[in-house]
């Protein structure tokens, strides 16, 4: 791990908004440029919780994460307690399971536990001597003017006044950091809600410990206007998440008794039933939070205050990239100061140029991929479409990455990803209705086709 040493005239007291995961993962990276931080978490200590507080959702990591990790030395001890998952495992009502693979032979997402995770970086953060961390401290104001933050310490009641020199916001989709800088002048906002919420549940371990579903896939119940989905735990459960309308027939106002709930989920979701002995419980003592998809700009106020993470392009989960694309925040932000030292102007002015735009495609990406999730991959002409997409990138492999491969397994801006995709997705439309099975890729006519859109594409 690379050491970026300042001179003493150079390095200053930086203020971290939001001790998080992206939160802890800035924090590293800028002590690593020989700053001191000063970091500030609304939250208690999550490793002194229980286990009950602790539990949380699972999130998939991937190429641009582990990338981030790598570079604050904390790949290798997270890799200890993630779970390689090698692709989706579609669930029909009937109980027919349908794989799909993610990406080539070695290509996974990885489910880890967000609570362990943040443990884990806390852990780091607490050894870095260059950082200082602050829990139970809750931003009420930030005065832009004077350059100070007014934070409450929640345990002891008592407020207090910090100055700052320059102040990221880390703070998540509901940043007091950013409310601030939605005060100033031409400070563009946006918040988009989608119509379902969604609940944490849980498949139970097998008896002896072992997990009572494929271990090393993301498994997808797809019901057309809903669904949900599990991801692997290391002690043999699984984290489900319920993902469904607030109102309608189908919808969690329409479920408001235990009969009810068991009584929906023996029809849609037979095959998961016996696995979650705690179905009922859970269904009414966990919350169903809502899914919000967050836009603004600019994200920086002169070379005093920087947006990062959600607090930034909170989005949507049916990427697997909100995490992701938090700590790609950090690796770019991590190259620049690389590159300019310590010109904080250039740095943040060129940090959200380069960003923004990625955001905004990972934005649509992520509601463009809940709505494939549920709809589509349960349908067997895109699961046919699917495998010819494998077909042409083994046979064209410079000049066709599916889209998924893209964002997942790649370091391409999400912006190119996005429009790579959806030129793609043209070229599909134009080839499927010339096959009907997996041996028509390989009649004459098609190669032909295919042969004439890929000299189209260079072109």
């Amino acid at each position: 791990m690379a050491e970026f040493a300042s001179t003493a005239a150079d390095s200053e007291t930086l203020t971290v908004m939001g001790g998080g995961l992206v939160g802890s993962l800035l924090a590293l990276y800028l002590a690593q440029h020989g700053h001191s931080v000063e970091m500030f978490e609304r939250r208690p200590d999550i490793r002194k919780a229980g286990p009950v507080e602790a539990r949380s959702i699972n999130l998939a990591l991937s190429d641009r994460g582990w990338r981030a990790l790598e570079g604050v030395g904390i790949a290798e001890s997270v890799r200890d307690v993630a779970i390689a998952m090698h692709g989706r495992m579609m669930h029909a009502v009937q109980g027919q399971l349908t794989y799909q693979p993610y990406g080539q032979e070695g290509q996974s997402i990885y489910s880890v536990s967000r609570a362990g995770l943040n443990r884990r970086m806390l852990d780091l953060v607490e050894r870095n001597s260059r950082i200082r961390v602050a829990f139970n401290q809750q931003c009420q104001r930030v005065d832009l003017r004077q350059q100070t933050v007014d934070v409450l310490d929640t345990e002891l009641g008592q407020s207090r006044t910090i100055p700052f020199r320059r102040l990221f916001g880390v703070d998540g989709a509901y940043s007091a950091v950013r409310a601030a800088l939605q005060r100033t002048d031409r400070f563009n906002y946006s918040q988009h809600y989608l119509d379902y919420g969604y609940k944490e549940l849980t498949i139970a371990a097998a008896p002896g410990g072992g997990w009572a579903l494929e271990k090393h896939a993301l498994h997808i119940w797809p019901r057309g206007q809903y669904m949900m989905i599990a991801l692997p735990n290391l002690d043999g459960s699984f984290n489900c998440t319920l993902f469904f309308p607030f109102e309608g027939p189908a919808s969690f106002a329409a479920l408001q008794t235990p009969a009810q709930v068991r009584t929906f989920f023996e029809q849609v979701f037979p095959d998961a039933v016996p696995l979650m002995p705690e179905l009922e419980t859970e269904f009414f003592e966990n919350p169903t939070s809502s899914l919000v998809t967050v836009r603004c700009y600019p994200w920086t106020h002169h070379d005093e205050v920087l947006l990062l993470g959600d607090a930034a392009h909170a989005i949507v989960p049916f990427y697997g990239q909100g995490m992701n694309a938090g700590f790609e925040d950090c690796t770019v932000l991590h190259e620049l100061l690389s590159r300019h030292g310590h010109d904080w102007n250039t740095i943040f002015q060129e940090f959200q140029q380069v960003r923004k735009p990625n955001a905004d495609a990972m934005a649509d990406l992520a509601v463009y991929n809940f709505e494939e999730m549920r709809d589509r991959v349960a349908d067997p002409r895109f699961l046919l479409q699917k495998k010819i997409e494998s077909k042409i990138s083994a046979q064209y492999p410079n000049q066709w990455l599916p889209l998924y491969s893209q964002v997942t397994f790649s370091h391409l801006p999400y912006a190119e990803a996005w429009a790579n995709g959806q030129q793609q997705e043209q070229i599909m439309q134009r080839l499927m209705p010339h096959i009907q099975s997996e041996e028509d890729y390989q009649r004459p006519e098609v190669q032909a086709l295919v042969a004439a859109e890929m000299a189209r594409r260079r072109a």
